[in-house]
């Protein structure tokens, strides 16, 4: 068990470079086992979430070894189609896992998977798309059966648009019989990330990024070395770090476009923000001011996995912001722990009511989540004296020497031992 322990009141200056996404690098691994050749995937980033899935990636019969920061993953020698339900549990996106091991072996079994508390993210649009596709699924006593005896294409149309089954969906139907069609997909650019990586090792998928993807299904993949997408929400976590704390921070690495929702707030807030290549430069000099309203959208709408971090900044922000979550019902657990700080924040139903104050106070605080623990990491950094966040295993799941990088750009933040 570990905590951070934060000083506040630092500005932050420097440059950090962004790691690759979390929400990239995860689907990429779950496809892995779909190859027979050996597959690099580089900088992959060493937090909990990889670990988790390069453990069950080795109980299925992969070799998978990091050199330096990339990964290499061996498929050619998996022989296993269960997933143990110690780690399913750990690790919500364990889930991808039914689509590439149901087409590899025509079989899986799952136990339901885990993941931070955030709210119902029920996968029962997984389990439809897969039966459209001939997959036979049985639940029972925590764990969803996979049977078939040959994948077969066809049209899916998802009851919303969702990022992990239109993922899993395009895993088990890239090696099936004929056309699959993924109508009201998500368009996430994780997701069009994943169709790259796809169609590197020679598949045939197209339309990912809209609302429709098309996949031919092939007979085989081969290996092959390759680096996914920024993390569009470490880099927007510390647009937002340097906005609350005050300060000048370049990022290294990161594609402004898939930052644009945060980026138009944060011009409104009052910061300084220039583009150039693959950087971002933000510029933050006085107290801010608050945005009317942030109501959370798929993509490329604000997006849920930056909401607490930028009701974080709204809470020492001049004026009132309405922030509205769309996406999962709890995801404002976090709430009460800023309040402790001194945040005039009203929680009804998915709306947050913020009204500005001028400082937060230093506070021991415990993280519910990933994005949440992140959040009151923010508000510690930017707040007066001393705060204690515990329960830091939840942000080790998403951010890659989080304290190391915020202290290489002037935040006073340890990790010690509970």
């Amino acid at each position: 068990m570990e905590k951070y322990v934060i000083n506040g009141g630092s500005h932050l200056n420097g440059c950090v470079k962004i790691q690759t996404a979390k929400n990239s690098v995860l689907p990429i691994l779950a496809a892995t086992v779909l190859t027979d050749g050996k597959v690099t995937v580089c900088d992959v980033p060493k937090i909990t979430d990889v670990r988790n899935m390069v453990k069950i990636l080795g109980c299925l019969g992969c070799r998978a070894v990091y050199e330096k920061n990339d990964l290499i993953i061996d498929a050619s020698t998996a022989d296993c189609c269960e997933i143990p339900s110690v780690l399913a549990r750990e690790l919500r996106s364990s889930v991808f896992l039914l689509g590439s091991v149901v087409s590899r072996f025509h079989r899986a079994k799952i136990a339901y998977p885990g993941g931070c508390d955030i709210g119902l993210r029920p996968i029962d649009i997984h389990l439809a798309g897969l039966k459209r596709l001939g997959v036979k699924i049985t639940e029972a006593s925590g764990y969803i059966s996979c049977e078939c005896d040959k994948l077969i294409g066809n049209e899916i149309m998802l009851d919303c648009p969702s990022v992990g089954a239109t993922e899993n969906i395009m895993l088990a139907a890239v090696k099936a019989d004929g056309v699959t069609v993924i109508k009201n997909a998500a368009r996430e650019p994780e997701i069009e990330d994943l169709q790259k990586f796809l169609n590197f090792i020679g598949a045939n998928v197209s339309g990912a990024g809209s609302g429709t993807v098309v996949i031919k299904g092939v007979n085989e993949l081969k290996g092959g070395r390759f680096r996914p997408v920024c993390d569009r929400i470490e880099a927007g976590t510390f647009l937002i770090a340097a906005a609350m704390c005050g300060g000048e921070i370049e990022l290294d690495g990161v594609n402004a476009e898939l930052l644009s929702s945060l980026l138009h707030k944060l011009r409104e807030n009052g910061c300084k923000i220039r583009v150039k290549d693959d950087k971002i430069y933000l510029k933050s000099e006085k107290r801010l001011y608050s945005v009317k309203n942030i109501e959370t959208q798929p993509y490329p709408g604000f997006p849920t996995d930056l909401q607490a971090q930028m009701t974080t900044l709204c809470s020492v922000c001049k004026g009132h912001t309405i922030i509205t979550e769309n996406l999962f019902e709890t995801r404002f657990k976090y709430v009460p722990e800023l309040k402790k700080m001194g945040a005039d924040i009203t929680v009804i139903g998915r709306n947050a009511f913020v009204r500005g104050v001028e400082n937060l106070k230093g506070a021991e605080l415990v993280a519910h989540d990933l994005r949440g623990g992140a959040a009151l990491v923010l508000a510690s950094l930017a707040a007066e004296g001393k705060s204690e966040v515990l329960d830091i295993s939840y942000i080790d799941r998403g951010y890659s020497d989080f304290e190391y990088k915020l202290r290489a750009i002037g935040g006073d933040i340890v990790r010690i031992a509970v």
